[in-house]
Formats: C-alpha cells, structure tokens, sequence
C-alpha cells in the first residue's frame, strides 16, 4: 500500500456479507466478550421459539444458522484488515419484527430492503466507519436486486443515548444518500423514528449480468 500526504497510508476498506467464514469477525465488532445472553443481533429477526428451532436456545447458534441462508443477514465491513463495524440489513419481508410491526408500517407495496442495526466497534467509534459502512450495505442490498434500502432512525437534537444508538440518526442516514419518506409510531430514546429511503438504480437479471461480465 501506498503512502499518501504526509506519509500517511491511506485507508482500505471492505465489506463483506456475514457468511458463516465471517462469523467470529463479525463476534468480534458486536460481542468480543461472547456474552451466551447477548442479544446477538436477534431481536429484529427472530421470535423465541424460532430462535430455540435454529439454535437449540443459543442465540449465537440461531444466528449462525441465519448466515447459512440465501441473503445472510448483514454485512462486516473492515478497515485495513481489521472488522470495525456491522450493518443488520434484509429485506423487509424476512425481518419478522418489520414485517409484523404495527408502529413501522410499509410505504408501498415496494420490496425493500431494511436495514435495522447500525453498530461501530468500541475503540473505533468517531472515525468515519459509518460511511462506508452504510454505502458497503447499500451495495450488497443493490447486488441482491434491492430496488431500495429503508431505515427508521431519528433526529436527535444532541448526543444520543448508546443503548438506542443502533437505529442511527438521520444526518448519518442524510449524507448516505437517503431522504424522509414517512413517519412510524414508533420510538427510540423518546424520540419519534422516521422512516428513510434510498432509491436504487433497477438492476439487470443475474443473467444479463453474468453474460456482461464474460
């Protein structure tokens, strides 16, 4: 790797949908401690009894066998090597919490995909992983034929609170490219959650792909 102004190496970043070769990088951002009682990133996706269908009553096991399935449920994203940060994203249709929510009702009939679970690895929080965090789950949303990606998050007038810190605001989601579609019921460290969309470019069939690529 090169070095930039001043002798600084510039900063590579990659991000990588959680296939089950991934799994301990992402325990890694979200549990280093691999507290069994974590929540494990399930609470969007998985009821009780399902959670004790995949994982025998492991949370970390039902959320292993969530990465074995067609659209794994996220991305890792790393910075030169190193997993520093996690994005929840599916679509709507396979988050049973989404799907089922009375307070974050769909917009339209539109497929989309919703992103969930925005979290920063402690130690690395406040230098810029965010970005491109949210542009690598938007890529692998567009990848899978995403028409477009939705998250709730809200508009804090400060700080906010780290426990409700997953849902993001909305000038991280602003300068991702998102805008304003709708409002929820819904709410997160007392604050109404909105509902924010960005719009994706239609994708040609994995065919056409694959023959453009030859």
């Amino acid at each position: 790797m090169s070095a930039g102004r001043g002798g600084v190496a510039p900063v590579t970043w990659e991000t990588h949908p959680l296939t089950l070769d991934r799994f301990e990088d992402f325990a890694d951002v979200i549990n280093r401690t691999r507290r069994a009682n974590h929540c494990w990133c399930l609470s969007h996706r998985l009821r009780a009894g399902e959670i004790e269908e995949l994982g025998g009553g492991s949370r970390e096991q039902a959320m292993r066998s969530l990465c074995e399935r067609v659209h794994p449920p996220g991305v890792v994203i790393y910075r030169d090597g190193e997993p520093v940060g996690w994005c929840n994203i599916g679509p709507r249709t396979e988050i049973s919490r989404l799907a089922n929510s009375r307070l974050i009702r769909p917009v339209n009939d539109l497929p989309v995909w919703s992103i969930v679970c925005v979290v920063v690895r402690s130690g690395h929080r406040r230098q810029g992983v965010t970005a491109p965090l949210l542009e690598g789950a938007v890529a692998y949303a567009a990848s899978r034929g995403a028409p477009a990606v939705e998250a709730h998050p809200v508009d804090p007038p400060g700080r906010m609170d780290l426990t409700m810190a997953f849902v993001g605001t909305k000038s991280m989601f602003d300068r991702a490219g998102f805008r304003v579609v709708g409002s929820t019921g819904a709410v997160a460290s007392g604050m109404p959650r909105l509902i924010m969309r960005r719009d994706l470019p239609a994708q040609p069939p994995p065919d056409q792909r694959a023959g453009a690529s030859r």
